[in-house]
């Protein structure tokens, strides 16, 4: 746990670094140095807020059990496809905006709608 907290503290410093230097770079450079910040302060995200955890745990709170992730999924479709669970099914819809919500929380988490639904 220590090391992934570390691990996303020097990606963070890294993002940091290239944020601070763009002003300085121009053209392709500059380009390339905000998108290897905006990836690196992505990896920092992914880090700390662990999302596929989340997934998962919502995912098997809602179904019943703890299992993979990727198992999970796959139950979930399976029993969607075969009209076990609907869209009315309660908890459905919650658990998948959980699941969605710690996506985008990493992926763009100033994202508009991310922040109405977080409550933020």
């Amino acid at each position: 746990m220590a090391e992934q907290i570390e691990a996303a503290a020097l990606v963070a410093v890294v993002a940091d670094f290239l944020k601070s230097i763009e002003p300085a770079l121009t053209g392709q450079q500059a380009f390339h140095a905000k998108v290897a910040s905006n990836a690196m302060a992505i990896v920092a995200r992914e880090l700390t807020l662990k999302p596929r955890e989340a997934e998962a745990a919502a995912l098997g709170g809602f179904l019943g059990h703890e299992s993979g992730l990727d198992a999970l999924r796959a139950e979930l479709c399976g029993r969607l496809r075969m009209g076990q669970l609907t869209p009315e099914t309660p908890g459905l819809l919650e658990a998948l905006t959980t699941a969605v919500l710690a996506k985008v929380a990493v992926d763009n988490p100033r994202y508009s709608t991310f922040k109405r639904l977080a409550g933020g």
